[in-house]
């Protein structure tokens, strides 16, 4: 099982130093990847619909907070890394241009020598969506044309793809990634979210926990869609108690991601390659 941290973006990672160093220390200590998240805006006064929290609202109620963009960040730490890899958790896809999305990405990943993880999901604030001129009523099937246009743009040159929302005819996006591809991971904790995950994504990540019935249902929809279930990766948020991981490596989870705001309970965050070492020693037992 791997183990990635989640977070990455928020908090103290915001500062640029800070950032490297905890890209550096993950690094050193074996970590697979780093995860970050995104909102472009955050609107004053949003309906507080958010789904992962009591209350609807994220981050404790805090509507200002630093949140840098999430490609940004990840190009900084690229710079300063060689192995680890990068990875949206997540993107709000229907909020962006796909050909934008495909170039920025693509370009990311051959700079960084093919370590891109494209995590999307297709969000839950209106307001966000209305400010960026993006329409929240269709945002599901415009992640699924958009996330077709992406590989198609990513695979082949010249590309080309005609959908319900994304057309164009031969087009060259170049370059294109280190390896002509970019693992798209579906996240969301919605029955919609696992379908999507099992019929056009690399992988799964629900929102919260490591529910069994949406997992089952994204390896299901996979199977149905006639794609391979046992190639879906699944990604799960580290459990509260450390013992759970082994029935999560039994129940085929792939990755584990550990948020660096509170390092679940183990110790308080990474500044260093010695805390980071000191985490993977107190963990190394259940992985």
């Amino acid at each position: 099982m791997k183990f990635g941290m989640r977070y990455c973006n928020t908090g103290a990672y915001t500062d640029p130093v800070r950032a490297v160093e905890l890209a550096e220390a993950a690094e050193a200590a074996g970590f697979e990847s780093l995860w970050t998240v995104e909102h472009t805006i955050v609107p004053k006064g949003y309906a507080p619909n958010y789904p992962y929290a009591e209350g609807g609202k994220m981050a404790g109620g805090a509507e200002d907070i630093d949140l840098p963009d999430p490609l940004i960040w990840m190009a900084w730490v690229a710079a300063r890394t060689t192995r680890i890899k990068l990875a949206t958790g997540i993107l709000i896809l229907p909020q962006h241009n796909p050909v934008h999305v495909a170039k920025q990405v693509a370009t990311l990943d051959h700079m960084a020598g093919g370590r891109i993880i494209l995590g999307i999901g297709v969000g839950w604030m209106p307001e966000e969506f209305e400010i960026l001129g993006a329409d929240f009523a269709t945002r599901g099937p415009r992640t699924d044309d958009a996330i077709r246009a992406l590989r198609a743009l990513w695979r082949d040159s010249p590309a080309e793809h005609h959908g319900d929302y994304i057309n164009f005819g031969p087009t060259y996006c170049e370059p294109r990634p280190a390896n002509r591809h970019v693992p798209i991971v579906v996240g969301g904790h919605s029955k919609a979210a696992a379908r999507r995950a099992g019929r056009l994504g690399d992988g799964f990540f629900p929102a919260r926990g490591a529910p069994a019935e949406l997992i089952a249902l994204a390896k299901e929809s996979a199977r149905e869609a006639g794609r391979n279930p046992g190639e879906l990766e699944i990604t799960v948020s580290m459990p509260d108690d450390p013992a759970d991981l082994k029935a999560l490596a039994a129940a085929g989870v792939d990755r584990v991601t550990v948020p660096v705001t509170s390092m679940a309970g183990l110790f308080t965050a990474i500044s260093s390659p010695e805390d980071a070492l000191t985490w993977k020693d107190r963990i190394a037992e259940f992985a």
